[in-house]
């Protein structure tokens, strides 16, 4: 038995881990696995790949990134716009499993967001015996509590409002910490109640300005000189349009990003506070995986090898809460897990005085 891996869309802390679980739980069935390199575009003539045994697997559990590599453009994409889902040609199919037919590889695991995971589903209509395992540091899908990636982001979102705390308190300026975020406001809402920040907007809700700045002004009558923020990419004011970097690219989804300098620049204006803006981007995805990632991670990659053991292919690696089970890909797909208005995190955000800008 030969199976394959394969890495999509945005890399995150924990992908490596993951490879190294389904290495190891394979080989502990005496089966070999090869892991993609650079996206599913790694099936195809001139395939690219490496295999993954004993050796190559020292260290990857707290190794950031991934050895394999990873893609989220090109003839693969399945996202484009703003998230508008896109039908591989069959051509393109059917070239993918005349690949893996070629390497001799009779399963296939592919690890990525909604992205890479509705490409999976495609895949596996055209009969290609393919299961997924979730990430997406946003935390963002639906069918499961929980994604590898997000923990690791939310920490290093953290450390930042840690750090932007003392500077912005030493020169009573107002500080505007961007994160990640493009529909769901997990880590701004996450980092911004264990941060202490005091207005945090997220694409869930959308605000106002005026909102914004009376929270800055409310602080300044208590004798508080200086306000944090924590802005998701994906927030926007009340009948605006997400804020973007960059010409829109060919099968790609638009590139988010600058809400938090224009949203400081406007409380600037409003208010004569001076204002800074800082972007955490890519750092987020960088770096070692927390310890809960690095469980995640594992826990993960072994139950992928367990669904190919019994032949369930077309399902994605998922936990409900209690443990890891795992769903359909049609059900895992498509479906946003969003930050809900009318429950737990934004009713203790604003019991606690946080400004959600609405």
């Amino acid at each position: 038995m030969k199976i394959g891996i394969v890495t999509g869309g945005g890399d995150c802390p924990g992908l490596n881990a993951v490879i190294r679980a389904v290495a190891k739980t394979a080989a502990k069935r005496g089966w070999e696995t090869l892991g993609i390199i650079g996206g599913y575009d790694g099936l195809l003539e001139p395939q690219n790949f490496r295999v993954l045994d004993y050796q190559s697997l020292a260290g990857l559990l707290v190794r950031g990134g991934t050895i394999l590599g990873t893609a989220n453009r090109g003839q693969f994409s399945a996202k484009t716009g703003h998230g508008e889902t896109r039908q591989l040609p069959k051509e393109l199919l059917d070239a993918t499993k005349a690949g893996m037919a070629k390497l001799g590889i009779s399963a296939l695991v592919s690890v990525g967001g909604d992205g890479s995971l509705t490409i999976a589903q495609q895949m596996h209509e055209a009969g290609i015996p393919i299961v997924g395992v979730p990430k997406t540091i946003d935390n963002d899908l639906a069918a499961t509590t929980t994604t590898f990636g997000f923990d690791s982001a939310v920490a290093c979102a953290t450390d930042a409002l840690d750090r932007l705390h003392t500077t912005a308190e030493s020169h009573n300026r107002v500080m505007v910490l961007e994160v990640m975020g493009r529909y769901a406001g997990w880590i701004a809402i996450y980092a911004g109640l264990a941060g202490g920040a005091d207005v945090i907007l997220i694409p869930e809700i959308p605000f106002q300005y005026e909102s914004v700045c009376r929270a800055v002004r409310e602080r300044e009558k208590h004798g508080k000189h200086f306000t944090l923020i924590v802005a998701a990419e994906g927030a926007k004011p009340v009948g605006g349009n997400f804020v973007t970097s960059g010409m829109q690219q060919q099968n790609r989804e638009a590139r988010l990003g600058g809400i938090g300098a224009v949203v400081a620049a406007e409380i600037e204006q409003r208010t004569g506070k001076e204002t800074r803006a800082m972007v955490l981007g890519h750092l987020q995805r960088g770096g070692s995986p927390t310890y809960m990632d690095r469980v995640l991670c594992t826990l993960f990659g072994a139950k992928a090898v367990e669904l190919i053991t019994e032949g369930r292919f077309g399902r994605m690696v998922a936990h409900n809460g209690r443990c890891v089970d795992s769903v359909s890909l049609a059900e895992a797909t498509g479906k946003l897990r969003t930050v809900p208005l009318d429950e737990g995190f934004v009713h203790a955000t604003r019991s606690l005085g946080i400004c959600l800008g609405d």
